[in-house]
């Protein structure tokens, strides 16, 4: 079992490693994608920006046309040309609020208020109060251009769209591929837990199935004994025990399916339960029973609430190596009733709290570690209730609580 536990627990971690590892990957090639087509578009903007520069400066001779045809192919990235004075003198593929007809070009100063607010908003969050030529050396998105000696002007563009939404491409695949795999990881969780409780159920059937066979032969070999002139004391304490393994069966027998929730009196029920228990732990151990003034009703399986004391009992008793207190003590809270165990025994680290109530996790050189599982899911599966380690001390003790609706009256 606790081969089963280590071994599940490095398989969810090679899982996580292995998921972690392939979002990572993904990450660093949509980037270095992104980054890629980034520095072609900057490439784009220089020779722009390049036949721009020429177009002003050029004379009589000069190809015209073929100048024209490089300024003319900038159709998706978003460019404004401004002078010194940050006067923006030419825009390209903006999407402007007042919206311009496809393939139509106005001028700047021709624009409507609205859309020159826009462009000169776009400018100043890129400029802000910083110098031009401060720009120019330290981001890539402005270019300097020399239409004349000694003349400047200044080229601001943004990415394009196509480059912008692949730069949210990789995130939205990253939120969609943790999505995916936490899809994944829970359905495996799951689909191992109902495997579990599969088990789980199929064997407690087939261990009540096989105890009830001896047990009835058990009940047959005791009448004999006593019809026989057997030692009275002797026949009473073997259909004690054969009681106590019908009523082992019964358990079995109940897990797996919804068992029938009876009103019972809480301190009652506890005192019944631990009955049995008195005559087996250690005379080392003292049980010390701590009830509120009144007895609390509560809906219960008898016989499931019963195995529940029980365990907690004899994990107290394990805990204290056969020496020691346990304090049992009840009372009510807010819409609940609520039952403490305390041992004075070796006490669980705090990063274990939760590790004590899963399969396989035992501290004990024998044992399966599936004590408190079974209380945990009598209590919460069948009860509707809680239970928890209330605190804990390594050295001191440990104290258990449980949590259950009080019946109304």
């Amino acid at each position: 079992m606790k081969l089963s536990v280590i071994s599940d627990r490095y398989g969810k971690t090679i899982f996580i490693i292995c998921s972690t590892i392939a979002v990572i990957i993904f990450l660093i090639i949509s980037t270095n994608l992104v980054k890629q087509l980034s520095t072609q578009e900057r490439e784009r903007m220089n020779i722009w920006a390049s036949a721009t520069e020429k177009m002003a400066q050029a004379e009589g001779n000069a190809d015209f046309e073929f100048l024209l045809n490089i300024i003319a192919q900038n159709n998706s990235i978003p460019v404004m040309v401004t002078d010194e004075e940050k006067n923006i003198l030419e825009y390209r593929n903006y999407e402007l609020p007042d919206r311009i007809a496809a393939g139509e070009h106005i001028a700047f100063s021709d624009l409507t208020e609205k859309n020159q607010r826009f462009l000169k908003k776009r400018l100043d969050r890129a400029v802000g109060n910083k110098d031009f030529e401060r720009l120019v050396k330290n981001d890539p998105h402005f270019i300097k251009v020399e239409v004349y000696p000694g003349i400047n002007q200044y080229i601001y563009y943004e990415d394009s769209i196509l480059l912008r939404r692949l730069s949210l491409y990789p995130y939205v695949v990253l939120g969609v591929m943790i999505i995916l795999v936490l899809i994944i990881y829970s359905a495996v969780v799951y689909t191992k837990k109902a495997e579990q409780n599969r088990v789980w159920v199929g064997l407690s059937k087939e261990t009540a199935h096989q105890l009830g066979t001896p047990i009835s032969s058990l009940m047959a070999w005791s009448q004999y004994l006593e019809a026989s002139g057997t030692d009275k004391d002797v026949t009473t304490e073997i259909d004690k025990d054969v009681k106590r393994l019908s009523k082992i069966a019964e358990r079995f027998s109940k897990i797996g399916s919804r068992p029938n929730l009876e009103l019972e009196y809480l301190n009652q029920t506890i005192e019944s339960s631990l009955e049995y228990m008195r005559g087996r732990i250690s005379g080392k151990v003292l049980l010390k029973f701590h009830f509120g003034e009144d007895d609390y009703g509560v809906l219960v399986s008898t016989s499931l609430f019963e195995w529940v004391m029980e365990n907690l009992t004899k994990n107290a008793v394990d805990a204290m190596a056969g020496v020691g207190e346990i304090h049992i003590t009840t009372g009510r809270g807010k819409d609940c009733v609520w039952i403490e165990v305390k041992d004075t025994g070796k006490g669980i680290a705090r990063k274990n709290f939760n590790k004590v109530f899963n399969p396989g996790y035992t501290t004990k050189e024998r044992g399966w570690g599936l004590g408190l599982t079974l209380v945990k899911r009598i209590i919460e599966e069948y009860h509707d209730g809680k239970i928890f380690v209330k605190e804990s001390e390594v050295g001191k003790g440990t104290t258990f609580r449980i949590e259950l609706p009080e019946a109304k009256s």
